[in-house]
């Protein structure tokens, strides 16, 4: 559950909780299972944050510093997460069906057994992320940054059918185990 002053704290407004952030840097905001359904989050500061098993829907998180947040099994369905920094947070079994993650910067994620199904991640850095078992079914991937990304070599293989791979980089990507790579038919920068 989570602590009932920090939530206090966020929903009384971004601006005060990145002044109490500011103010208390050695805090580890805890905000596991909060209902945050459709909260404005824009350029909240969230790094760190325990958001286990959060409820973020269409919550709008544009420019959110979640780096290094603990998000697992997170619901961000339909959330707005377009510029947001989420270097080295845990995503693992996170819902973000449908979820706007252009230019995100996901460097280092892991994404293990996310729920990607038709999110947009055009432009996203996902950099060295870890996206075994997830599923991108359906996910616009334009010109995203998959370099050095593990896409199934220990883990079960991301689902990658029908994903838009648009002159998306994939130099150096671990694909060995990748599900429905033959789907995906746009131009693909290789190296």
């Amino acid at each position: 559950m989570a602590n009932e002053e920090h939530l206090r704290l966020l929903r009384q407004g971004v601006e005060g909780w990145n002044e109490w952030r500011r103010a208390h840097p050695e805090e580890v905001p805890d905000l596991t299972e909060a209902d945050l359904t459709k909260a404005d989050l824009t350029k909240a500061n969230l790094e760190g944050a325990r958001l286990t098993k959060a409820n973020l829907t269409k919550a709008d998180l544009t420019r959110a510093n979640l780096s290094k947040a603990n998000v697992t099994k997170a619901n961000l369905t339909k959330g707005d997460l377009t510029l947001a920094k989420l270097e080295g947070a845990n995503l693992e079994a996170a819902v973000l069906t449908k979820a706007d993650l252009t230019r995100a910067d996901l460097g280092g994620a892991n994404l293990g057994g996310a729920d990607l199904t038709k999110a947009d991640l055009t432009r996203a850095n996902l950099e060295g992320a870890s996206l075994g078992g997830a599923d991108l079914t359906k996910a616009d991937l334009t010109r995203a940054d998959l370099t050095s990304a593990d896409l199934g070599a220990d883990f079960a293989g991301a689902d990658l059918t029908r994903a838009r791979l648009t002159w998306a980089s994939l130099e150096g990507a671990e694909l060995t185990r990748a599900i429905g790579i033959e789907s995906c038919f746009q131009k693909v920068k290789l190296g």
